[in-house]
Parts: structure tokens; C-alpha cells; sequence
């Protein structure tokens, strides 16, 4: 192998393996977030009174 020894290569995967399982959470956690986000506006769209969704209704059309 050179003048490479195992700590290296180990040293060197275990940072790729790292990078790699950092972006992919990312990746995977942003649709949880979403999906929470969007639960969320329900919910709070839900508990608004009439007026409140109305008046939302009309400043979103203009």
C-alpha cells in the first residue's frame, strides 16, 4: 500500500461515510419538515373564524 497505512484510509472513509449520511439527513428530514409545516397551517387555518378566512381570501386575490 505505500506509504499509506489502514489509520488513513480508515480515517479518510469514516469522513466520507460522515459527509455523505450529513446530506442525506438533510435530504430526508426536509419532507418531515414540510409535511409538519403543513399540518401546522391546517391547524391554524382550521381554529380561524369566518371573518379571519375571508378577509385572507380577499388580500390573497388582489
Amino acid at each position: 500500500m505505500g506509504n499509506i497505512d489502514f489509520s488513513t484510509i480508515g480515517l479518510v472513509i469514516a469522513v466520507a461515510t460522515g459527509i455523505g449520511s450529513f446530506f442525506l439527513g438533510r435530504r430526508l428530514s426536509r419532507g418531515r419538515t414540510e409535511k409538519k409545516q403543513q399540518k401546522a397551517r391546517a391547524a391554524e387555518f382550521a381554529t380561524q373564524s369566518r371573518q379571519v378566512r375571508r378577509a385572507r381570501e380577499r388580500s390573497a386575490r388582489k
